[in-house]
């Protein structure tokens, strides 16, 4: 994507003064500001209770901050009602989970389209197409899940969170149940759909080695963003882990 087209365009998300506050008063996301421009790879990393899923979580729009403010694609999602958010999910925003997620009596290329159809929008077969031979799936669309490893499910549930086109992809631990190979298969495909077809990806992980994949990586503790890394490589990110275990 060209530095001009990107520069026309609205940060992919947006995050003003992000807070979130659980009953009985814990503080899950303490005043945190943070912009993704589109095109880019950005993981969040963090210890346990660090705030890094509650982050995802809100700018996705699967949950509600207690205050400030969140923009995908130039759209305040922030305050809407449940059934608002969801229309902005299923418009703007597509998903990768750690489980796949698909169903399992459905084909591959019925759990590809599903989203899109509950949706009442018609799939764009050419660029579904494009997706399913690009991920390397073109021969396996009338299997059930099952008949799949588990690369190739989590392949498939990445085209399905690309059939729609939307502005930002979510990945939730996306290589967390599969082995070193298909993790690597899976984190390689993602930086291509970032570096070859523009798309933003947000990447929570655990794994310094997943995390040194983005553009960018940030370290969360207590809430709050204390580390951001350019061009993250592994190391330098275990180390920032093992910092915040001897804090």
């Amino acid at each position: 994507m060209s530095t001009a087209t990107t520069a026309l365009r609205a940060p992919a998300i947006a995050l003003a003064n992000l807070t979130k506050t659980y009953q009985g008063g814990v503080r899950a996301l303490d005043d945190v500001s943070l912009t993704v421009e589109p095109g880019t790879f950005l993981a969040v990393m963090g210890p346990s209770g660090s705030g890094k899923s509650t982050l995802m979580h809100c700018a996705a729009g699967l949950d509600s901050p207690t205050s400030g403010s969140v923009r995908i694609d130039g759209h305040e999602i922030a305050g809407l009602n449940e059934n608002r958010r969801t229309e902005l999910r299923r418009e703007r925003v597509g998903f990768v989970f750690q489980a796949y997620n698909l169903i399992p009596s459905l084909s591959i290329e019925d759990n590809i389209t599903l989203p899109l159809r509950l949706a009442g929008r018609r799939p764009d077969q050419e660029w579904v197409a494009s997706l399913v031979e690009r991920v390397g799936l073109a021969g396996r669309l009338a299997h059930r899940p099952a008949e799949l490893s588990g690369g190739q499910q989590q392949r498939a549930a990445v085209v399905r969170a690309l059939a729609a086109k939307p502005a930002v992809v979510f990945a939730d631990e996306p290589t967390g149940a599969l082995d070193l190979r298909s993790a690597h298969e899976v984190l390689e495909l993602l930086r291509s759909l970032v570096d070859e077809l523009g798309q933003t990806v947000v990447m929570v992980t655990h794994d310094p080695a997943a995390a040194a994949r983005a553009h960018r990586a940030l370290v969360m503790a207590d809430g709050r963003v204390v580390d951001a890394l350019d061009h993250p490589t592994a190391p330098q990110l275990a180390d920032r882990l093992v910092a915040l275990g001897d804090r």
